[in-house]
């Protein structure tokens, strides 16, 4: 089974679970309360920043494919419009346009 990692770090789950799991290490060692803190806030906001990276990337990877989408669907309009009007003219168009 391959993991997913985009959708694993962009999870909150999974990031709430790791400072879960590190902070409890943490005061176990005896590391001042002030530090355990100080990591789980760079844990956090790490993870802000990568769910936002990743999440943006997505936004822009749907953005490009409906554009494609919308180029190739005027490309076939304007080629089906040259196969019915191969002379040029405009239907209904004024002869001074």
């Amino acid at each position: 089974m391959k993991i997913d990692w985009k959708r694993k770090l962009a999870s909150r789950k999974f990031w709430m679970a790791l400072v879960g799991f590190i902070s409890p290490i943490l005061i176990a060692f005896n590391v001042p309360e002030n530090d355990v803190t100080t990591i789980t806030s760079i844990i956090m906001s790490g993870a802000t920043l990568i769910a936002y990276i990743l999440a943006e990337g997505f936004v822009d990877a749907q953005n490009v494919e409906v554009h494609h989408f919308y180029e190739v669907y005027e490309e076939e309009e304007e080629e089906e419009e040259r196969k019915s009007n191969p002379i040029g003219f405009k239907a209904g168009g004024d002869l001074n346009d």
